[in-house]
């Protein structure tokens, strides 16, 4: 099992295998951060912002199929 990570970081890089993205991320720690949000980071340009906590996501990579 991975080990879980605070949400403490302020800019995350995701990638196309993280879509459908959503805010806290899976392997954050879930106990003290906000309620899940989905955020629509390919229809932003590949960059979002969480409007809980402020990170902001960055997508790297080429997108898959049905994503555009």
């Amino acid at each position: 099992m991975a080990e879980l990570k605070e949400n403490t970081a302020r800019v995350i890089e995701v990638t196309a295998k993280d879509l459908p993205l959503h805010c806290p991320t899976p392997d954050q720690v879930q106990w003290n951060s906000h309620p899940r949000v989905f955020l629509p980071i390919v229809k932003n340009g590949g960059e979002a912002l969480c409007p809980y906590c402020g990170t902001r996501y960055k997508l790297t990579g080429p997108l898959p199929h049905g994503h555009h």
